[in-house]
């Protein structure tokens, strides 16, 4: 889907910065383990050294108590939960537990070899907006997973002009794509029909995420074109969400409304600022999400065949 200042692919999005290379703006690491708090205060109320009377125990260990061995094991496990907030607070982790966090929760409905299928081309999605902002000379930092929105990441710094946006957008479903179209060779050379059908998926992932509307790739890809496309992309957005009812479009629609909102409402020096990109380049980037766009409805149609017989 996925990318803010915040990133993010994906499968479908998180709060983003006003022009971010993904989807979702994630709350500040300490804030977020301070949310926790429960697990502090089963600790120290069982570590009271004598402030207790004799006999009586800890709230939270007599509750859990209430379940035999079972409940405190469970009391042990969530007195050191600030362990783990620690070991999630290294980059390398944060990916690589909300990766597994998204396989659960995905294999619930598709099954372990398909979800972990499903997100790794959420993966692939997420490094081609690192390598394209890499390629500009802006860091990005490991994607982050988040269960049935998708994906983001975090850039160092914004794109200097709509031009470099939409490149960074760009480069997560042409990757994607890339992995889509990857999935198609591998059942072509094994006839394993499961590959078709992840391949179907990757091909619906980056199609959505090339939605012309803000946060999506697709709004950050044709703003450099024009910003006033991005009204036509809500109210195909606001069709979406009418025939389906999702919650997730329902977000879009939301988040798409704020960032035309924000992006008329500055001056117009800074909008001038901003948009000024030679034709040139406006017309090679609308070319190239045209292509894209194509390319990723051909292949999810091209999937059908394959797969009729499931």
């Amino acid at each position: 889907m996925r990318e803010t200042c915040q990133e993010e692919t994906n499968e479908i999005p998180t709060v983003p910065d006003e022009r971010s290379a993904d989807i979702s703006v994630p709350p500040p690491e300490q804030e977020h383990w301070k949310s926790t708090p429960s697990a502090n205060d089963i600790e120290l109320s069982s570590s009271d050294n004598g402030s207790r009377p004799p006999g009586i125990r800890p709230p939270a260990a007599a509750g859990l108590r209430k379940f035999g061995a079972i409940g405190l094991v469970l009391f042990f496990l969530f007195g050191k939960l600030k362990y783990l907030g620690l070991i999630l607070q290294i980059g390398k982790f944060k990916t690589f537990f909300s990766m597994l966090i998204s396989i659960w929760a995905y294999a619930m409905f598709w099954g372990w070899s398909f979800a972990a299928g499903f997100v790794v081309l959420i993966f692939i999605h997420e490094m081609g907006h690192v390598l394209a902002l890499r390629m500009m000379g802006i860091r990005a930092s490991a994607p982050m997973f988040i269960p049935f929105v998708g994906a983001h990441i975090v850039m160092q710094k914004m794109p200097k002009n709509a031009f470099a946006e939409s490149v960074a957008a760009y480069g997560g479903p042409l990757l994607g794509t890339l992995g889509a179209i990857g999935c198609v060779g591998i059942g072509m050379a094994t006839g394993n029909l499961f590959w078709y059908a992840l391949a179907s998926s990757g091909f619906l992932l980056n199609l959505f995420n090339l939605l012309p509307i803000s946060p999506l790739d697709g709004g950050r890809i044709i703003g450099v074109i024009s910003p006033k496309l991005w009204v036509l992309g809500l109210l195909g957005a606001v069709a979406l969400f009418y025939l389906t009812w999702s919650p997730i479009l329902a977000l879009i629609v939301i988040m798409g409304s704020y960032q035309i909102y924000t992006s008329f409402k500055k001056s117009k020096t800074e909008r001038t600022r901003y948009y000024n990109v030679s034709l040139g380049k406006r017309i090679a980037m609308g070319a190239a999400f045209l292509f894209l766009l194509a390319v990723t409805s051909f292949g999810m149609m091209a999937m059908h065949a394959p797969l009729q017989g499931l």
